[in-house]
């Protein structure tokens, strides 16, 4: 079976391949209409491509799917898709409903070596980066899916399983297939990707040429508590952390989020308030406040009244924030729950 998968090229690659084999480099434009406008599932269904280039994509690559496991679906519409890879690995994606469109958070690895405490995903090692094939198909599966209701993906975050700069190659393409105006044509600015604090990536990301959304997660406004929850921070303090938004903010021009869970009698007090004030005041960020689904972890969701001390100190000392509307509570709800518990599952079989 020819394992070359053509989702995983750029246009630009495309055209370099084709020049390769002294062809005009716009059948990569033909190709690339084929497999997103007309959905084809083999290259001899793409009519404007002559014999010899159709046997030669078919020579050359193959067009592949996810296999879907289970799909569940919340009262509130969101619906998380748990796929199996041809290598039998399991990731997850979700789709929820937004007041702006449809929003589709994609995995971007097996597990996950970032270990962060309180992360359903964390629990497993990261065994190894999807390729970029992988996470586009995520995109396309729930874009068809939407389609057969009359809708489409309009925002993508990469927010899934794992950490995206720690698969820094692959997640850039994806984001250039996903947002050419001949592939899924997903406005960069409808792009977001998180990061737990990778800050040389960041600083990196700051040079990359589409206006994509930087999401931080950081959880925590001082450095004892996050060496504690998140082991990223051994490795980038916060002050070094800091200094990287504030690189990527002159460079970019595009605010910054700040994702904030809050756990109760961890990081909610006033006094963590406070902190956070004093650590992005002098950044143009805001804040989201983020409700714990509680997983297989000893940690608890905040109360609604510190919830909301919480989030008054921080509008009152003139930081933007928010409190994220929450979404798919009545199904496996943390990111990386449902494959962590289908894993469990399995082995007990």
């Amino acid at each position: 079976m020819i394992d070359n998968c053509i989702y995983n090229y750029t246009r630009s690659n495309l055209e370099d391949f084709f020049i390769s084999h002294n062809l005009q480099k716009y059948r990569s434009t033909q190709v690339y209409e084929g497999l997103y406008s007309q959905k084809v599932k083999d290259f001899n269904d793409i009519n404007n491509l002559n014999k010899d280039v159709k046997k030669l994509l078919c020579d050359n690559f193959s067009i592949k799917e996810l296999k879907l496991v289970k799909k569940l679906e919340a009262s509130d519409g969101t619906t998380k898709f748990l796929f199996e890879l041809e290598d039998g690995n399991l990731i997850e994606t979700v789709l929820m409903i937004q007041n702006y469109g449809y929003s589709v958070c994609i995995t971007s690895q097996v597990g996950c070596n970032m270990g962060c405490k309180f992360c359903a995903s964390g629990t497993t090692k990261k065994i190894r980066n999807l390729e970029v094939y992988e996470m586009l198909l995520q995109v396309l599966t729930i874009d068809n899916y939407l389609q057969e209701k009359g809708k489409r993906v309009s925002h993508v975050v990469v927010m899934g399983i794992g950490e995206p700069f720690d698969n820094f190659d692959n997640v850039m393409n994806f984001i250039n297939v996903i947002n050419d105006a001949k592939g899924l044509a997903i406005g960069a600015r409808h792009i977001t990707v998180s990061t737990c604090g990778l800050v040389d990536k960041i600083i990196e990301f700051s040079n990359f040429p589409l206006q994509v959304n930087l999401a931080i997660s950081l959880h925590f406004a001082k450095n004892e508590k996050r060496d504690l929850y998140m082991p990223i921070n051994k490795r980038y303090k916060l002050k070094e952390l800091i200094e990287a938004c504030k690189y990527y903010f002159d460079k970019t021009n595009r605010r910054l989020t700040f994702e904030y869970i809050l756990l109760d009698g961890v990081n909610d007090g006033l006094n963590d308030a406070k902190d956070l004030v004093n650590l992005v005041k002098d950044l143009n960020c805001y804040v989201n406040l983020i409700p714990y689904n509680s997983t297989s972890h000893n940690l608890k969701r905040t109360t609604e009244i510190r919830r909301d001390e919480f989030f008054n100190y921080l509008v009152s000392n003139h930081i933007n924030a928010i409190v994220r509307k929450e979404h798919g509570t009545d199904i496996d709800a943390a990111c990386g729950q449902l494959r962590v518990n289908t894993i469990k599952e399995r082995s007990n079989d």
